[in-house]
């Protein structure tokens, strides 16, 4: 193989698959191998992985999805309450806030296992290449995901403490813990937050719980609770189904239908 289609294959290729030309290079054209080791270096490792922020405790690296463990962010499609009492789209504004102090550094993640609640994702410990703190630190450090589940046992407690005590992210306001949220737990929801206003937990939760929530950017899948959904928690609708246009009040968004099918909803009959 000449050295120019090398250089080439190795620049276009993700880091699996340009792994595999330098090893058959090494043992068809060893003289080529360093070239390609050397260019894959020189590209960076940026283009070895394929990142992706699909919300603010959920990123795709190259083929795996994972839930950064011991941490739990807003939904996407998740409102909070500000300190003047407005609804804002905090899901949205947390999984920003992870792109941008992503931006195009390298992601390593350190695979925990099978996410529980989701057989297509693993839990990961996730950091920014050369960075000592976590993503998952990070998150909760600047106010943007509480501590949640086993994995937060013994881990995040100074930076959460530190996060609500300064109000920051999230805290400046007041929300709805984002599993409360999936559940659609409207009159037991615990609320959280220096923004929550003592005596006013109903009229704070009818905010957060709304069926009038713009979709956001990107998720057209709207979703609806439904007891006829047996074995299910509800019903999504994708927008070609004939029963898109006429659900009107949508309790959830989603971005696909894996998000929406690991959230427990089934799919429409209309759409088959």
């Amino acid at each position: 193989m000449p050295v120019s289609k090398v250089m080439a294959l190795t620049a276009v290729l993700t880091g699996r698959w340009a792994a595999v030309v330098i090893r058959r290079c090494r043992v068809a054209h060893p003289r080529y191998a360093l070239v390609a080791a050397l260019l894959l270096a020189m590209v960076g490792p940026g283009l070895a992985a394929d990142l992706a922020v699909t919300d603010g405790d959920t990123i795709r690296l190259d083929r795996t999805t994972y839930r950064l463990g011991g941490i739990d962010a807003p939904e996407i499609d998740q409102t909070c309450v500000n300190q003047a009492g407005e609804v804002w789209p905090c899901g949205v504004a947390a999984r920003d806030r992870l792109t941008a102090h992503i931006g195009n550094r390298v992601v390593r993640c350190k695979d925990e296992g099978p996410d529980p609640d989701h057989k297509q994702r693993q839990i990961g410990m996730c950091s920014i290449e050369g960075e000592a703190a976590t993503l998952n630190e990070w998150l909760v450090r600047e106010g943007w995901a509480i501590r949640f589940g086993s994995l937060a046992t013994g881990r995040f407690a100074p930076e959460e403490a530190d996060a609500r005590q300064n109000r920051r992210g999230l805290w400046s306001g007041c929300f709805a813990e984002p599993l409360d949220f999936r559940r659609w737990n409207l009159s037991g929801a615990r609320l959280v937050g220096g923004g929550c206003q003592p005596g006013h937990q109903n009229r704070t939760r009818v905010k957060l719980f709304r069926v009038d929530t713009d979709m956001p950017p990107g998720c057209p899948i709207k979703a609806k609770f439904a007891l006829r959904a047996v074995g299910y928690e509800g019903i999504y609708h994708l927008p070609a189904c004939k029963s898109y246009p006429r659900l009107k009040r949508a309790q959830r968004w989603f971005c696909s239908e894996e998000d929406a099918s690991a959230a427990g909803f089934r799919k429409a009959l209309t759409c088959r």
